[in-house]
C-alpha cells in the first residue's frame, strides 16, 4: 500500500559539521589534477623524451641498418648496428639544414671540440658519402694520414709492407682487372693527405670505396660501429628470419 505521509526530515547538520564538510571537499577538489593539466604533464614528457632521443643520436650513439654486401663477410645485408659517436671525440655537428623528416634537421659535417684517440686503422667506421652527403656509407678504414696506399693485384700494400686482411675480407672474382681500366685490383701508390682517410668494403670485389671516389675527410665521419644489435634475413618464416648468432656481436 501506498502512503502520502511525507518521510521523516533529517536533523539539521550543526555549523561545525557544515565546515569540515566543505574543508574536506575543497581539499578533494584540489587533489584532483585537471584535463588540461594532464595533457600538459604528457606534453612535457613527450618533449623530454625527443630532446633526449636527438641528443643521444647526435652525439653519443646512433643505429643504422646495412643494406648492401659491400662489407661481407664482416657485416651482412639486414645488420642493425650501433655506432659510436664518442669513438674519437666529442663532435659538434655543423653545416646544417632543416627538412620534414626525423630527425628535422640532417648535418653535413662536424667540428670535434674534444679530441680523444684519431681513427685507426682496421677501424670499422660510418660516414657521409664524399658524392652525396645525403647518404651514409660504411667501410673499414685501411689508411691513415701519410699513408702510401698501393694495390697490385688485388693485394693491399701499406708503407711497402702487405696488409693481412685475410681474416675479414672475401674476394669472390678470381679474376684481375687492368689498373688503366678500373682501379678496383691496381692503383697507386698515392698518399692519403692530412685529415684525411684511406676506407675500403671488406668484399672487395663488390665494393664502391676510396679506390673509385677518394679519401674520406675526418670532418666527414660519424663515428665508428661497434655492435650488432639486431640481424634478420627476410628469408623463411619469422623465426628463421632472424640471425640469432648475429645478436651482440661485436664489430672488428
Amino acid at each position: 500500500m501506498l502512503s502520502n505521509q511525507e518521510p521523516p526530515q533529517p536533523p539539521e547538520p550543526s555549523k561545525t559539521g557544515l565546515e569540515k564538510s566543505s574543508v574536506n571537499a575543497s581539499a578533494t577538489s584540489d587533489d584532483m589534477p585537471s584535463t588540461k593539466s594532464i595533457i600538459r604533464e604528457y606534453a612535457e614528457a613527450l618533449i623530454i623524451a625527443i630532446v633526449l632521443a636527438l641528443t643521444i643520436r647526435v652525439f653519443v650513439v646512433q643505429a643504422f641498418k646495412i643494406p648492401s654486401g659491400s662489407m661481407i663477410p664482416t657485416l651482412l645485408i639486414g645488420d642493425h648496428i650501433l655506432v659510436s659517436k664518442l669513438a674519437y671525440g666529442i663532435q659538434l655537428p655543423k653545416d646544417c639544414d632543416f627538412q620534414l623528416s626525423f630527425p628535422p634537421l640532417i648535418c653535413y659535417s662536424s667540428t670535434m671540440v674534444l679530441d680523444f684517440d684519431p681513427p685507426q686503422r682496421g677501424d670499422v667506421i660510418v660516414f657521409r658519402y664524399p658524392e652525396d652527403e645525403n647518404k651514409d656509407f660504411i667501410k673499414r678504414l685501411i689508411g691513415v694520414p701519410g699513408d702510401v696506399i698501393e694495390i697490385r693485384n688485388k693485394q693491399v700494400i701499406i708503407n711497402g709492407e702487405p696488409l693481412i686482411d685475410k681474416d675479414y675480407t672475401q674476394r669472390v672474382d678470381p679474376g684481375i682487372i687492368d689498373g688503366r681500366i678500373n682501379p678496383r685490383d691496381n692503383l697507386g701508390p698515392l698518399t692519403v693527405p692530412p685529415d684525411s682517410y684511406f676506407v675500403m668494403g671488406d668484399n672487395r670485389d663488390q665494393s664502391l670505396d676510396s679506390r673509385f671516389w677518394g679519401f674520406v675527410k675526418m670532418n666527414k665521419i660519424k663515428g665508428r660501429a661497434f655492435l650488432v644489435y639486431w640481424s634478420w634475413d627476410g628469408q623463411g618464416s619469422w623465426v628463421d628470419w632472424v640471425r640469432w648468432d648475429r645478436i651482440g656481436k661485436g664489430i672488428h
